[in-house]
């Protein structure tokens, strides 16, 4: 990428605009008032008048839910015509607009009233005869009538009433006694749950003006159907009009707006920005084709990917404050400038993540950390070799996965951005699920199909380490968790070691990377030795026969490789006290890092269990070999009595809901149960499903985040975004 100064008159200040703006290639920085002499531009004229045509444009496409779908092809559209046409869009659509919000409030007016009205029709009670006595109190409310008999019975202040109830209402007509003080009969009421209601006004009987009223709401709903239709009229009309307009304006108003992120004064500006360093000449060439020596375009720095000390970027040209002075202003100029230019915003390049492929939507992982910077390595390669393969570790079951890819594609398929993004990484991980579902014994939804196939078979993973025939499965998963921890910071480390070296020199890197490489490996290497193996378990070897099937034996590195492991260490934490002595407090992060790995296994044993209690809930489990053997499910209730009565041979565990469903003899106990059971199991198995996204997902992004990223990462870079814009719905008048 190299910096550029884009120098010139303002008389000239629109045509450089155009020229770049069609150009498309250069990342304007923003001015920020450092240098005297120098203030932010303003936006052209008319800029002002461009930004409400658009506001109207985008609330038109508003009301008229415009996607972006109706245009039947790009062309030109000129001013005037934009214009008029807009003018007559715009009164078409308010006023249909306000037609639909009054017969929406009207059509609100009826039905609130409805609602009002119901319970007195529900009542079948003529409005008049519930008030205007002298002799009577008169109470109307939802409650349960014979609470109210029983309340009323035993109020002192009354003489007589009588209920009368509907199917949600009552109406109270009681009788004072003598001397009793008004409003008596609400007074009673005070311990009923009872909800007053207003007896409205009107001439007909309740169950006719419910009628009415909704004979009204119905020719309403009729007039905003006719409405709505002529709304759709006009967006199938009008849609493709709304959506070139909006571009065309759109690009009018980043062109009047573009001056507010220049440095000007009375008579000139400079805009300073960072394009393709491969594109420099071009946009150089535009610009004089289109102003000749009015205004002049400099390369000021050039960035480099692999940076030379502190600095990313080398000086290559002086400019700006002699181009200023050429454009006829030198106001200031020593004190506004820099180096010779006006070096206003920063200096560090904007960025383009291009990882195409597989690997382009992992993009999306890596910049919820932060965009890498110009001189960082991209870490989106590792991220996609890494994050799948912990997310289906953790998950490991065929039947999740393809649920996980299943959501994956519809995200894919149906959406753009970052939502489509997602469904890719969720296509990957879903994918990893049912490779390790089908290494964990074709593991489905918990239960370990390979048992389903043809003859005895022996499939060499039986399980998770969930039951206690596999025990050793599960420790030699936390093994082989913590390798994987070893490898992943290794690799942190060593890309700190390359960009120190790169960024520095040899000293640095060994400073800042080597040491942290040294201490890493010299302390695993130590756990995994002969030297001192009292307190080292004996998992820790015989995990790596376990794992490769007997393939590779391993009883420790000898004790010899443990003294040198020890002086690693030692070296690594002498360099990183010359080098970085404030990081001597975290001396013991690689060994507690690693061992954060272990979270792999845990989540896969959670998620394992948590499968394995959904089953033994719906279809109840047994353990074979006296107790010590694996978990199989039951599933009949015939299948059951056969566990019961073998109590030397099984050990029964649940007895599970579905086994109380005999078919030979169906009951509604029975079906009952199968049916709790079949819905236990979907429910448990979809809240399995939820939770493993945010375990497995979480764990894993924050694996890369905090323990990879940590090594060698900072992000924070900027976006490389050109000025212009790729039309879409326009053309270029020519």
């Amino acid at each position: 990428m190299s910096k550029v100064s884009v120098t010139g008159s303002k008389r000239v200040i629109d045509d450089v605009i155009e020229a770049t703006y069609e150009h498309h290639s250069l990342h304007v920085t923003d001015y920020d008032e450092r240098y005297e002499g120098f203030s932010p531009g303003e936006s052209l004229d008319g800029a002002e008048t461009v930004n409400e045509k658009l506001v109207t444009v985008r609330s038109l496409e508003s009301i008229l839910d415009v996607e972006g779908d109706e245009v039947d092809g790009a062309r030109a559209l000129d001013d005037e015509a934009l214009e008029a046409e807009l003018d007559d869009v715009r009164e078409r659509v308010n006023d249909l607009n306000d037609r639909r919000d009054d017969l929406k409030a009207e059509i609100r007016d009826r039905e609130e009233e409805i609602d009002r009205m119901e319970p007195f029709a529900d009542l079948g009670i003529e409005l008049d005869l519930l008030g205007g006595y002298d002799s009577l109190e008169v109470v109307v409310g939802e409650a349960k009538p014979e609470a109210v008999e029983a309340t009323l019975a035993d109020a002192d202040g009354i003489d007589a009433f009588e209920v009368f109830a509907g199917s949600d209402v009552v109406a109270i007509f009681a009788r004072p006694a003598d001397g009793a003080d008004e409003g008596v009969l609400q007074d009673s009421l005070v311990g009923v749950d009872i909800a007053l209601l207003e007896v409205p006004s009107a001439d007909a009987s309740p169950s006719e003006y419910v009628a009415e009223l909704e004979r009204e709401r119905e020719e309403l709903q009729n007039d905003l159907d006719e409405v709505e239709a002529e709304l759709a009229a006009v967006k199938e009309e009008a849609a493709g009009f709304l959506l070139r307009a909006e571009e065309q304006l759109t690009i009018e108003a980043e062109k009047k707006q573009a001056p507010l992120s220049f440095a000007t004064t009375e008579n000139a500006f400079i805009a300073e920005g960072w394009v393709p360093t491969e594109t420099f000449p071009d946009l150089q060439a535009a610009v004089a084709d289109a102003v000749g020596d009015h205004a002049e375009v400099e390369e000021l720095e050039r960035a480099s990917f692999t940076p030379d000390g502190d600095h990313h970027t080398e000086a290559v040209a002086d400019g700006g404050a002699e181009a200023a002075t050429a454009a006829g202003d030198d106001t200031e100029r020593e004190a506004a400038t820099d180096g010779g230019h006006a070096a206003h915003g920063s200096d560090d390049p904007p960025v383009v993540q291009d990882n195409g492929g597989a690997a382009g939507p992992f993009e999306v992982l890596v910049r919820g950390f932060g965009r890498p910077k110009y001189s960082e390595f991209d870490p989106t390669l590792l991220v996609f070799l890494t994050f799948p393969l912990m997310f289906g570790f953790m998950i490991g079951d065929v039947g999740y996965g393809v649920l996980y890819a299943a959501i994956g594609a519809f995200l894919y398929r149906n959406y753009e951005g970052t939502f489509r993004e997602l469904g890719a990484v969720a296509l990957w991980a879903g994918g990893f699920t049912i490779l390790f579902g089908i290494y964990f014994g074709i593991d489905v939804f918990g239960y370990h199909a390979y048992q389903l196939l043809p003859g005895d078979v022996h499939w060499p993973v039986s399980g998770k380490g969930l039951s206690p025939a596999d025990i050793d499965w599960a420790l030699s998963f936390l093994v082989a968790s913590v390798l994987f921890g070893l490898v992943h910071l290794n690799a942190g480390h060593i890309l700190s070691f390359v960009s120190n070296y790169q960024q520095h020199d040899l000293k640095h890197a060994m400073y800042e990377g080597g040491s942290w490489l040294l201490i890493l490996n010299g302390a695993w290497v130590w756990i995994f030795s002969q030297h001192l193996p009292g307190p080292k378990p004996d998992f820790l070897f015989e995990s790596f026969s376990i794992l490769t099937f007997g393939a590779v034996s391993f009883a420790g590195f000898p004790i010899a490789v443990g003294y040198a492991a020890i002086a690693a260490v030692v070296l690594g934490v002498v360099l990183l006290a010359i080098g970085e002595p404030p990081e001597l407090a975290e001396v013991l992060a690689p060994i507690v890092n690693v061992i954060s790995y272990a979270r792999i296994m845990a989540v896969l044993l959670a998620k394992g269990g948590m499968a394995l209690a959904v089953n033994l809930l719906a279809f109840g489990a047994y353990i074979g070999e006296g107790g010590e053997g694996s978990f199989h499910f039951i599933f009949s209730a015939e299948y059951l009595e056969y566990i019961r009565s073998h109590p030397e041979e099984y050990e029964l565990v649940f007895a599970g809901i579905t086994t109380a469903f005999d078919p030979a003899s169906i009951g509604a106990v029975g079906v009952l149960a199968l049916v709790g059971g079949i819905v236990v199991a979907v429910v448990g198995h979809i809240v399995v499903l939820a939770l493993g996204v945010t375990s497995a997902g979480i764990q894993a992004v924050r694996l890369e985040y905090v323990e990879f990223f940590g090594n060698f990462y900072e992000g924070g870079g900027n976006a490389y975004l050109p000025f212009g814009y790729d039309r879409q719905y326009t053309a270029d008048e020519e």
